[in-house]
């Protein structure tokens, strides 16, 4: 059996109904943040509401620095609230220890 590296581990999604944070440390005093939103969250206009919403949740919240982070929008999504999204945002940065001030 192979033994995983640190960077395998660290890379392991956090689920939540509305969406998956996956996230690697990238060696850089800054965080970089991408975002997976795909055809069955909904047309385009639905799909850039919940990116631009995204967005702004992650330019609020703090977040640890030095890690590259995917957050990938779920088909719920589109129907959730800011308030929603932003629960989810921050549970699953909590969850992968990326909230700044959380556990690494």
């Amino acid at each position: 059996m192979r033994r995983r590296d640190a960077n395998q581990r660290a890379g392991r999604p956090v689920h939540h109904r509305l969406l998956t944070l996956r996230s690697r440390p990238n060696g850089l005093d800054h965080c970089r943040v991408g975002f997976a939103v795909g055809r069955p969250v909904g047309g385009a206009v639905v799909r850039n509401r919940v990116k631009r919403r995204l967005r702004e949740i992650v330019r609020a919240l703090p977040i640890a620095s030095g890690h590259d982070i995917v957050i990938a929008a779920r088909p719920p999504s589109r129907g959730a609230s800011f308030g929603e999204l932003r629960q989810a945002v921050a549970g699953c940065l909590r969850r992968a220890g990326l909230a700044a001030g959380g556990r690494r």
